[in-house]
């Protein structure tokens, strides 16, 4: 299979940034998609709503359905899930992107932000993959990939900011734990994660603004990579912890530099986790 034509995607956190743009690499190939995310109204901050996206979607050839969802909220959840079944009447991939971050250290993270990170990135992926499970056994290629890093224990990546890096392990220990309790149903369990900051309002507002953005690549090398992983047969290819490039590279595609947010900049900030 080399195309995602007549699947059906629910993507959380796809209004924005690395969601949306695997959410539109699906739709050139003429998916559906759902898109589960809180943003309803525009922000100033943050570009982007359900509603502009689907728009988005439905140029670029795909199906798409704006649904807000709040992924911390099991009834808004299941309300999400219901919704995209009634609609599309299936549910083939689950693509748990929706995240948050604070790299704050232990003293300076508030209790609440502590509880944000792990209700969106560890409970988050838990509940919409428990919750799409049912609809997920019953397609020919189901596919569950989590955008979240491959588990270092370099204690490095812990030492700054421990509240984030606990949270987005908790994605990466769904993979760990997701993919051999469920290859007996088919249904792979993997993660994807960048080699460089990738161009997001997160790195923009977090990480150092217009100057960071230049050395990263743009959120397409993710979709590419994320398309590439989603049209494998899911019963072959699972438990694996991708990287973007490495999946790029081994389909063919060596020459990178078109992802560059400016291909003049040589030194590319690479991006957390990885050694």
């Amino acid at each position: 299979m080399t195309t995602l034509a007549g699947k059906v995607l629910f993507i959380t956190g796809a209004s924005r940034g690395i969601g949306k743009a695997i959410a539109l690499r699906a739709a050139r190939d003429g998916a559906a998609i759902v898109i589960a995310a809180k943003t309803e109204v525009p922000d100033p901050r943050l570009p982007g709503t359900i509603h502009s996206a689907a728009d988005e979607l439905r140029a670029a050839g795909g199906q798409a359905l704006a649904v807000a969802t709040d992924i911390r909220d099991e009834l808004q959840v299941d309300a999400a899930v219901q919704a995209a079944l009634d609609t599309f009447g299936a549910i083939d991939i689950l693509v748990n992107n929706a995240s948050a971050i604070s790299l704050t250290n232990t003293v300076d993270t508030p209790l609440r932000r502590f509880d944000l990170m792990h209700g969106v990135n560890a409970r988050g992926t838990f509940l919409c993959t428990q919750r799409c499970l049912p609809a997920l056994r019953r397609s020919s290629n189901p596919h569950v990939l989590n955008i979240s890093p491959p588990l270092n224990m370099n204690p490095k990546w812990f030492k700054n900011h421990v509240p984030y890096t606990m949270a987005k392990y908790g994605m990466s220990m769904c993979v760990l734990g997701m993919a051999p309790e469920l290859a007996e149903f088919g249904i792979a369990v993997n993660a994807l994660w960048p080699r460089t900051a990738i161009a997001t309002a997160a790195v923009a507002n977090l990480l150092g603004g217009d100057a960071m953005l230049r050395r990263c690549r743009k959120p397409e090398i993710m979709a590419d990579a994320a398309h590439a992983i989603l049209v494998r047969d899911a019963k072959t290819h699972t438990g694996r912890f991708f990287i973007d490039e490495d999946v790029l590279r081994e389909a063919g595609k060596v020459d990178l530099r078109d992802y560059a947010v400016d291909p003049s900049c040589t030194e590319l900030v690479p991006d957390f986790f990885l050694d």
